[in-house]
């Protein structure tokens, strides 16, 4: 008897293909000017000021800051502000002043209020010209505004750059926010 073995030559491969998505990560930065005379600013974690009078000016600077190795993102800012009176009741807010800056920012009213636009994509590791930069507690605030309290609220968000539209503006994604 005889018997043969038959042999087949074979080889095998494989590929492993990985695609990551990039990521938006922003920071909305809040600072406070510490010397006049300087300049020098300072970030803040809360923003807590005693003791204003009507027609005094009390620094806030707000501006959005992009994460390192973010991606390009148009960003947008929205800024809510109220005032409750010492007796519980809501004061007017437009009482409290906050000029935006218009020249890198742009202002659209939208059904949830007024957003800024940043006019150019913010690359990742670098920030916003500041939005504003003080806020004032008007001169027409009368003997009912004692011991109020005001508030500002500062909301950012951030889209992709990338195959999204030529400015802010045009730009599709931004979340919805929820009523307050």
């Amino acid at each position: 008897m005889t018997s043969s073995t038959l042999a087949y030559f074979t080889k095998e491969d494989t590929a492993t293909n990985v695609i990551t998505t990039g990521k938006i990560d922003i920071d909305l930065v809040e600072k406070v000017v510490v010397d006049p005379e300087t300049g020098e600013t300072e970030t803040v974690e809360d923003f807590y000021v005693e003791g204003v009078m009507p027609g005094q000016e009390v620094s806030k600077i707000v501006l959005v800051e992009n994460e390192q190795y973010a991606e390009d993102a148009w960003v947008r800012v929205k800024i809510t502000k109220s005032i409750v009176l010492a007796d519980g009741k809501e004061g007017d807010s437009s009482l409290l002043e906050i000029k935006p800056n218009t020249t890198d920012w742009t202002a659209r009213d939208e059904a949830d209020g007024t957003w800024y636009y940043y006019n150019k994509p913010l690359k990742s590791e670098e920030e916003t010209v500041p939005l504003m930069e003080n806020v004032v507690f008007s001169v027409k605030a009368g003997n009912e505004y004692q011991e109020a309290r005001a508030e500002i609220y500062v909301l950012a968000q951030a889209v992709q750059v990338k195959n999204n539209g030529a400015t802010a503006l045009e730009a599709n994604g931004w979340p919805v926010v929820a009523e307050e």
